[in-house]
């Protein structure tokens, strides 16, 4: 397992500093640049003055990522290209990331299983690119990644009457806590966790958890009431990711730069608001996409069916944003590890240790994408670790059965 990661740091560092150089950014790369640029400056979470976007709206966005590009230096909102730093930051947080889904197959199916689920997600190819770019899903998924991997040791724990399962539900919940303030997706995991745990008879762990991670979230929550006047519990991005996915013109997949024809609407509701910041424009998205649902039921179900595909299927408007050799290479990733997943998720009701706390955060995942829409860029940070966990479960299993075979061969016949 130290080998893959060691490993991925070197295929991470290879792809960003060798391969991606020079490559333009995009409007949410340029906004996070910009973004961390403000803070390094003193000026907090805001864009400045001068920050061009073009016609796209600046959107509120969650603080922890900016201020992860301050700390390590890389607050330089006017580059042209993704810094060098923050492709080597973020290729030892994909490393650590091999590590945890390491973990997470040892800890499900035994050492080869381990062995086996970090050595196929130093090499995976969108978890490699991920990291050389100035996006919140690298270190998104590291962290979402530590709060599964601590939950189900708490659940471990509580199933052997160990009272230490309240700390680390705790360390879980402050682990969430951080991983939605990278990625305010990260909220819809609390409640599916907390369901599950409250129906294994686990309510102190549930309570811990949702307490640990409202202490992190709930102090920037105040601030944004007192900064906007109006409740914003992380960001405002989400009315406006809602309105996109649930549009009447939504194909069911991608965001605006996957859906001119959506995009054009935006900018015509924007128009129809004049000098309306993003955290005002929240609820007025909410309340047109909400109100098309309640008056088209019909063809919401409809678009829930889409959105479901998409969410199996790899294919959709985003993906034709990339050149062929991306595709390519991210299509067949994913469904060359698809089988293997699907035999592992198979076989691991029958072991001791279930990550049931992963399966939680690919569900929660699936949930976000129904709510609002799937994207690839939504999918490689929690249901690709999920598969590649699962693939390294069936090869566990798979190297155990001889084992196991001979063990009972010699008991029969000692």
């Amino acid at each position: 397992m130290l080998i893959a990661a060691v490993a991925g740091l070197a295929m991470r560092l290879a792809f960003g500093l060798g391969y991606w150089v020079g490559k333009p950014l995009t409007h949410d790369e340029r906004e996070y640049l910009a973004l961390a640029e403000s803070v390094s400056a003193g000026r907090g979470f805001v864009y400045e003055a001068g920050h061009e976007t073009g016609t796209a709206q600046q959107f509120g966005r969650a603080p922890a990522y900016p201020l992860f590009l301050a700390l390590i230096g890389a607050s330089d909102g006017h580059a042209d290209a993704a810094p060098a730093r923050v492709k080597i930051a973020q290729a030892f947080v994909g490393a650590l990331g091999v590590w945890l889904i390491g973990l997470l197959g040892r800890r499900a199916a035994g050492p080869a299983a381990g062995v086996a689920a970090a050595a196929i997600a130093s090499v995976y190819p969108p978890l490699v690119w991920i990291c050389a770019y100035v996006l919140s899903e690298a270190l998104y998924s590291t962290l979402a990644l530590l709060t599964v991997l601590l939950l189900n040791m708490a659940m471990d724990r509580a199933d052997v009457g160990d009272k230490r399962s309240g700390s680390f539900a705790g360390a879980a919940g402050l682990a969430a806590g951080v991983s939605i303030l990278v990625r305010p997706a990260m909220l819809l995991f609390l409640p599916t966790a907390a369901v599950w745990l409250i129906a294994r008879r686990r309510p102190r762990l549930a309570i811990g958890l949702i307490a640990a991670a409202m202490l992190v979230v709930l102090p920037w929550t105040a601030r944004n009431l007192q900064v906007y006047d109006r409740f914003v519990l992380v960001a405002s991005e989400g009315g406006v990711t809602f309105w996109t996915g649930n549009h009447p013109l939504a194909r069911g997949e991608g965001d605006l730069a996957a859906n001119p024809d959506i995009k054009v609407a935006e900018l015509a509701f924007r128009s129809q608001h004049p000098g309306l910041t993003a955290e005002e424009l929240e609820p007025l998205y909410y309340r047109d996409a909400l109100a098309y649902i309640a008056a088209h039921p019909v063809w919401w179900l409809g678009l829930l069916m889409k959105k479901a595909f998409y969410t199996i299927v790899p294919a959709g408007p985003s993906y034709t944003l990339h050149s062929t050799l991306y595709r390519v290479s991210s299509v067949a990733s994913y469904l060359i590890l698809l089988p293997f997943a699907a035999l592992g998720l198979g076989a691991w009701q029958r072991r001791p240790h279930r990550p049931e706390a992963l399966f939680l955060l690919a569900a929660s995942a699936v949930i976000v994408g129904l709510v609002f829409f799937p994207q690839e860029r939504f999918r490689i940070p929690v249901i690709d670790p999920t598969l590649i966990v699962c693939a390294g479960i069936w090869y566990g299993l798979r190297t155990l059965a001889p084992i196991r075979r001979a063990s009972e061969h010699s008991r029969v016949n000692p």
